[in-house]
């Protein structure tokens, strides 16, 4: 017997903290029945979730093969496995007949580095705020700010009622193109930051996650991460 939310992150459905969301959701199910916080499943049992019966799942134990893919999200792309108004997902990118979930992510008209796995550990080590995990980004913003402005960026601006952490700003060579570097992952932080100092963002890129970088990657292409960039 199997601890439910281990079961459904070694499966690729999930991360075990989604997974428990998913449960106390009510939207799993043990032999037919609503599955509890704590439910434990043996390899007889079927399992599902949103209705779907899982394939090949490992309920002695045994851990799935792990994957991890590095993908360039194009813009106009949603970062979920599904999307109810049927706009098109990551997953439309990514490679077939393998079972993954987005790690973290980038809003709609945001492109770049995004990790795909079927490692819940992973994800939740990867994207846990105690890891302080530096993101890299290329925005495009509206008109210069002033030294004040980016000073006021620099050490942290005010956005939904909450101070933001530091953060690091820098004009690259071209005009009004900056590289800006955060350690947290608040909905929309970026945009929301530029908005506060008075220049909107006019485009966004993720160019590396810690020291992952995306590199000469097509827009919408992925690749299997090397052991090296495997972030711990």
């Amino acid at each position: 017997m199997v601890r439910l939310q281990k079961l459904l992150a070694s499966a690729g459905i999930a991360s075990r903290r989604k997974a428990e969301e998913l449960i106390i959701a009510g939207r799993v199910r043990i032999n037919g029945e609503v599955a509890a916080i704590g439910a434990k499943a043996a390899a007889t049992d079927e399992i599902t979730v949103n209705g779907a019966k899982i394939n090949g799942v490992a309920c002695d134990g045994r851990p799935a093969e792990k994957i991890y893919i590095m993908l360039h999200k194009p813009r106009g792309v949603v970062t979920t496995v599904k999307d109810q108004f049927g706009r098109k997902s990551v997953m439309d990118y990514a490679p077939a007949g393998i079972r993954l979930f987005p790690v973290g992510r980038l809003d709609y008209d945001t492109s770049g580095l995004l990790f795909l796995t079927n490692d819940g550990e992973w994800a939740n080590n990867l994207m846990h705020p105690r890891n302080n995990v530096e993101k890299t980004y290329i925005a495009k913003l509206r008109g210069e700010p002033s030294e004040d402005a980016l000073r006021d960026f620099r050490s942290g601006i005010k956005i939904d009622g909450q101070q933001t952490a530091p953060a690091e700003i820098e004009l690259t060579h071209k005009s009004s193109v900056y590289q800006i570097k955060i350690r947290e992952g608040r909905n929309r932080q970026i945009r929301k930051m530029c908005e506060a100092i008075g220049h909107p963002v006019v485009s966004l890129k993720r160019v590396a996650i810690g020291e992952v970088r995306l590199g000469g990657l097509a827009s919408g292409k992925w690749r299997h991460l090397t052991a090296q960039e495997r972030i711990k």
